[in-house]
């Protein structure tokens, strides 16, 4: 199977991009249709509107606040008022939700794109992949995109300065990146992209690994104090960059299907990267691997949930769980790139540990 690696046309991090953002979108056009929750809108709307009005080669942009979901519904609707107003260029800010309905938006609307997490929460903002979801919160489907965002801007300063959670959840998403990818290889599994996963990309999710390794714990002990730091520089590029590259071309398994089977549940919000580290447990007990006691210490050290009880999930029954366990095996692309075969029945049991 011929080997396909992906990526975003530019990546840019550093302390105070936010403030630079006309002058990195007049790159790509000049009347900006942005994307932005209402928490981002008055956390960073006056830094991101000064950025537009000082850039004398952009036309006055339209800001688009929503905080409901990333449906199919919701994108239609954007597309037909970006083309309405004879946009030329998408621009997400905010989290995952977010950037993945700029990205669906660009992608009807045939626009070029420009990405920007404020948050380091998950590593969605590199790729070709919106993640949709139905009305009720519960898992769609993925949408694979024609291209990857031709720019993603990551203001390390505002990363920084989100919830400490937000960057640990980041975390468990960028932990289970090389494991993932290493499963699809031995399976001879399917990337994201749709091909075979290119040795590039396996070393860059093993770089994910070895940063977290290396970083991670530090990089929760100085957030936690609020400072900034070469280990929070590097965790916030694993997170969003090394993870993004690692997941889209390395492939994703088990531990994302039983993050996207999670959604079923009514309950405890749980964060996209949680889902992932407890799935990530699940798959690793699943394939007896070596490392799981280093992950699970990890995981205790930045507090990553690694049981149905840190997840919130106190009571959950044996019915839920088969819930759970259905949603995850029937999504047939990332349970293919697992080269051990599990039932509905084995993985409630590897859930309840």
């Amino acid at each position: 199977m011929t080997t396909i690696f992906g990526g975003p046309g530019r990546y840019i991090q550093g302390e105070g991009e936010l403030e630079r953002l006309g002058e990195h979108v007049s790159d790509l056009g000049c009347t900006a249709f942005v994307v932005l929750d209402s928490g981002t809108d008055d956390r960073l709307g006056e830094v991101i509107g000064n950025a537009f009005a000082n850039c004398a080669d952009l036309d006055e942009p339209e800001f688009h606040v929503y905080d409901g979901p990333c449906t199919e519904r919701a994108v239609i609707e954007m597309v037909e008022e970006a083309r309405s107003l004879d946009s030329d260029v998408v621009v997400g800010i905010g989290g995952g939700k977010m950037l993945d309905i700029a990205k669906a938006v660009a992608f009807y609307a045939e626009l070029p794109l420009c990405v920007c997490p404020t948050v380091a929460s998950t590593d969605a903002p590199t790729s070709a992949l919106s993640v949709l979801y139905r009305e009720d919160g519960s898992f769609d489907r993925y949408l694979h995109l024609a291209e990857n965002p031709n720019m993603v801007i990551v203001d390390s300063k505002v990363v920084a300065g989100a919830p400490l959670h937000m960057t640990v959840a980041g975390m468990g998403d960028a932990l289970a990146t090389y494991f993932e990818a290493r499963s699809c290889a031995a399976a001879r599994g399917v990337n994201e992209l749709g091909g075979a996963p290119a040795p590039a990309a396996l070393t860059i999710a093993r770089s994910c690994f070895d940063t977290l390794m290396s970083c991670g714990v530090a990089a929760q002990r100085d957030l936690k104090k609020g400072r900034m730091s070469d280990a929070v520089e590097r965790v916030i590029e694993c997170n969003i960059l090394l993870s993004g590259l690692g997941f889209e071309s390395g492939g994703l398994a088990l531990a994302h299907a039983v993050a996207n089977g999670l959604t079923v549940l009514k309950g405890p919000r749980i964060m996209h990267g949680e889902g992932v580290a407890f799935g990530l447990v699940v798959q690793l007990r699943l394939e007896r691997a070596a490392e799981l006691d280093r992950v699970l210490e990890f995981c205790r050290a930045v507090g990553l949930p690694t049981s149905l009880e840190e997840l919130g999930l106190y009571d959950v029954s044996d019915a839920d769980l088969v819930r759970v366990a259905i949603a995850a095996c029937a999504n047939d692309r990332n349970l293919a790139n697992e080269p051990v075969k599990v039932t509905t029945k084995k993985l409630v049991q590897l859930m309840r540990g």
